[in-house]
């Protein structure tokens, strides 16, 4: 375990694989695919990349773009689960791999380097190792440098692309100097930062460390920090003290990922309260896991900022799944252990800069932790607005593991989408959407039923309903609200029209009528 700080950064090799999630669900980059979050595009093939989809996109502009596109759903588990044996394969370089995330991979060279003769020939003998492992399914870029941060800037450069890439010792601040502030990834912060002038990380590394930390707190000193070419935190050589590791003896042995992803979610609650007892924060795990067989496996987790008690439970699912889902993995699990590999003051307790309460965001992870540990980890989900015309496309629900729920969300405002949606009702929306709308019967005032034409317009005045076997006079109604989507897919194509009503009895429904069938979408409150 280790609080110290350091002034220099250690030299560091990454290898990253661009478009990882996307190689994840097996489409060939060939092909134009494209994984969305939230309704953006986070990654997408070359193919597609080709055709002007970007990372950040609106699903309904890149569909503008690439008509085509592959529309696929992150699935992180999968990534993870897909990537362990690119670390195995670098196993046998390294013991000691640090997996920030599915696609990406770094490990201090001081002595691998020693070994295979030089930096150079590291790098070679790690894309070397790699590529059979891909096996034509993605690229494999490979950089060293001094520090993670540095070399993984390094590897998303147009040169890293064609061959390993050698940062000599000492030119981070050179090649940091001109790239742009937002490569820091803090928004926050980089955008008060830029309204300041700072629009380069060299610029930002020229300021006093003195006057950057009295003015933007731990995390402003640790951005100047990798800004300067030093790691926030840097790896370390030396093995972990275990007096806070936390561990589980399996009897009988567990051969299933639910039963050691439950297991792991309990011991990672019990190890985010102790270094909380301590006013500490991990910012590296060690995930350790012995067998019946006898066999010991060992995964280190990096992630920049502190980990949370659902996100320690994250990392050690996705390692037991990737574990149990190899060749590696013969025998049931008998022990698992969580080891604050590296650990950091926390400042969880501290006013932030911009407002708010950092514990504030830390109680709201604890509690959906627990919740996450009684229902499951995708049980929990929190709501973002997206575009769309129907209630029901309007706003969607994500998995709160995906989302880090200390971060202000603009997604979360109505005001988010800002596309026009002709054919959308007019607000306010629904409180009841039904997942499964029963079919209904419309009439007007002769008996007939009411439809829609291709125009738009009623074949006559609403003046019935019929629900569940039983009719009910409408008192006032809107609309109809025509709406052709997706008239580009023959496969997708849908025409529907959406009408309000109000009953009797005083209710208030949303009604939508598509190939002349009618159904209850949605009731108002």
């Amino acid at each position: 375990m280790t609080t110290g700080r350091r002034t220099t950064a250690l030299r560091t090799a990454v290898v990253w694989c661009p478009d990882w999630p996307v190689v994840a669900w097996g489409v060939p980059l060939s092909e134009p695919a494209a994984v969305f979050v939230a309704n953006r595009v986070v990654a997408c093939s070359p193919a597609a990349r080709q055709e002007g989809v970007a990372v950040g996109q609106r699903r309904r502009e890149a569909q503008s773009r690439c008509s085509d596109v592959a529309v696929l759903d992150r699935d992180v588990d999968r990534e993870a689960r897909l990537f362990e044996p690119v670390a195995v394969a670098l196993d046998a370089l390294t013991p000691r791999i640090e997996v920030t995330g599915p696609g990406l991979v770094g490990f201090p060279t001081r002595g691998p380097s020693r070994f295979f003769g030089g930096d150079h020939a590291l790098a070679a003998r790690v894309l070397e190792v790699v590529t059979p492992v891909l096996a034509g399914r993605g690229e494999a870029r490979v950089a060293l440098a001094d520090g993670v941060f540095t070399a993984r800037l390094v590897a998303r450069t147009e040169e890293a692309g064609r061959g390993p890439v050698v940062l000599p010792v000492g030119a981070s601040p050179g090649f940091l100097a001109d790239l742009s502030i937002e490569h820091l990834e803090q928004p926050e912060l980089t955008s008060v930062l830029i309204r300041l002038g700072l629009t380069t990380l060299g610029s930002f590394a020229g300021l006093e460390a003195g006057d950057i930390s009295g003015r933007f707190g731990v995390e402003g000193l640790r951005a100047h920090r990798l800004a300067r070419g030093e790691d926030g935190h840097p790896p370390d050589l030396r093995r972990p003290a275990p007096d806070l590791a936390v561990t589980w003896q399996f009897d009988p042995p567990a051969d299933r990922v639910e039963t050691c992803a439950f297991v792991a979610k309990a011991l990672a609650d019990e190890l985010h309260l102790c270094l909380e007892a301590e006013g500490l924060a991990c910012v590296r795990i060690a995930i350790e896991v012995e067998t019946e067989q006898g066999e010991q496996h060992v995964r280190l987790w990096r992630h920049e900022g502190a980990l949370s008690a659902s996100a320690l439970a994250d990392r050690a699912r996705w390692q037991l799944d990737g574990w149990l889902h190899t060749a590696r993995s013969k025998s049931g699990v008998v022990r698992l252990t969580l080891v604050p590999d590296e650990v950091i003051p926390a400042s969880g307790r501290q006013l932030g800069f911009w407002g708010g309460r950092a514990e504030r965001a830390d109680g709201i992870t604890r509690t959906v932790a627990r919740l996450q540990g009684l229902l499951g980890s995708e049980a929990v989900s929190v709501p973002e607005c997206r575009g769309g015309r129907g209630p029901g496309d309007q706003v969607i629900l994500l998995p709160a593991a995906a989302i880090d729920l200390g971060a202000e969300r603009a997604a979360t405002a109505t005001a988010w989408v800002t596309e026009p949606w002709p054919g959308r009702i007019p607000p306010p929306s629904p409180a009841r959407v039904r997942i499964d709308p029963p079919s209904i019967e419309v009439v007007d005032t002769v008996g007939r039923s009411v439809a829609v034409s291709g125009r738009g317009e009623l074949s006559g005045i609403p003046a019935l309903v019929g629900i569940e076997r039983r009719r009910h006079r409408i008192m006032a109604w809107a609309g109809p609200w025509p709406a052709d989507e997706r008239w580009w897919d023959a496969a997708e194509h849908r025409r529907r029209a959406r009408l309000q009503v109000v009953l009797e009895d005083g209710s208030a429904h949303l009604l939508v009528v598509e190939q002349g069938i009618w159904y209850l979408e949605a009731t108002y409150d």
